[in-house]
């Protein structure tokens, strides 16, 4: 809000003035792109030495990282966090940490509002979000406020494109908050757990080392210990839904029904020079394990899911999870 006055005979009047999505102040709450170039430039040339990058290659990991919120309804102002690039820049050589999620990512309106309201399916966390521009600008209080709009205030959604004159269509503005995001829908499927606490905390190394059956007892770990109370996973594409945030959480970018000319993979990420490339399928009352876990694997061989990457390693795993028994059952590796 802004106040604006002005003068009629002799009376000087004050109006309340909303800029939230004005334009004209869409980088009030952040640095430009072209400020971090001007202002930031020693210490862009101090955190390319220390972490041995060109000036170019550090640009394009920090927007990545940080860049990308937008609070104005033309959607082209984009604009650092400046809590997370300050705190990049006076220790580099610990390299592009996440520092969003602790100092702002859990905002007690957040957390009191979760604890009230039913959890939102896991598969909301990939999925496309708009919400109208009149539900974005208008107020509303706590009860009445749509999840979108909380996330979308809360700083986890932002601004992508504004369509039709009216839809909003919303994204999570980088890495950074992505993986914050993958978090949240973590630790509230585990009753405020974190992966570590469920012995299922060390992904991203299991993933490095390429041990497919240490990745199945891993995800079993953590399936194992989501609250039997609104149980969330109830077809495979909540399976799904739920490896991403648990992925995303610990700092993966995973990419789901990624396409090729063959067909679309499940699931694919990649952890240092290995691509994994997951098939997933459930077991139910229709269809038995063996079945299921033959028709994934057919898939991966069939559709040669992942081999349009030119990658060292290409990992290619078929995972059966059972709803009867809430975890997996089988699984087998693809032999490249």
């Amino acid at each position: 809000m802004c106040i604006r006055s002005f003068k009629r005979k002799y009376y000087c009047y004050k109006v309340l003035v909303d800029i939230s999505l004005n334009p004209q102040f869409g980088s009030l709450l952040g640095y430009t792109h072209e400020e971090v170039e001007k202002y930031f430039d020693s210490y862009l040339l101090r955190a390319s030495t220390a972490l041995n990058l060109s000036k170019e290659d550090l640009l394009k990991t920090l927007m990545k990282q940080y860049d990308g919120f937008c609070f104005e309804v033309t959607a082209k102002q984009k604009v650092y966090s400046p809590w997370s690039l300050l705190n990049f820049f006076a220790s580099p050589s610990l390299g592009f940490c996440d520092y969003w999620f602790e100092s702002g990512g859990r905002p007690s309106v957040l957390l009191e509002y979760v604890k009230s309201h039913s959890i939102r399916d896991p598969r909301e966390y990939g999925r496309e979000k708009t919400i109208s521009l009149a539900s974005l600008s208008g107020s509303s209080d706590l009860e009445s406020l749509s999840d979108i709009g909380l996330l979308t205030q809360a700083g986890y959604l932002t601004i992508k494109a504004v369509e039709y004159g009216n839809t909003v269509f919303l994204d999570y503005p980088n890495l950074e908050v992505k993986r914050a995001m993958g978090l949240l829908y973590t630790e509230l499927l585990l009753k405020g757990k974190v992966a570590g606490q469920v012995g299922a905390g060390d992904i991203v190394q299991v993933l490095r080392n390429g041990d497919p059956e240490e990745v199945f007892h891993t995800l079993n770990r953590l399936f194992t210990a989501i609250d039997y109370q609104n149980y969330p996973v109830t077809d495979e594409a909540t399976v799904r839904a739920f490896i991403q945030v648990y992925l995303a959480g610990a700092g993966l970018d995973s990419k789901v029904e990624r396409h090729n000319s063959h067909g679309r993979s499940d699931l694919e990420v990649k952890v240092g020079a290995r691509l994994w490339v997951f098939e997933l399928k459930t077991a139910h009352e229709e269809k038995s394990s063996d079945a299921a876990l033959q028709e994934a694997f057919d898939q991966l061989t069939s559709r040669r899911y992942g081999e349009q990457d030119a990658v060292e390693k290409l990992e290619r795993v078929a995972l059966v999870f059972s709803l009867s028994e809430r975890r997996f059952v089988r699984w087998a590796a693809v032999t490249n």
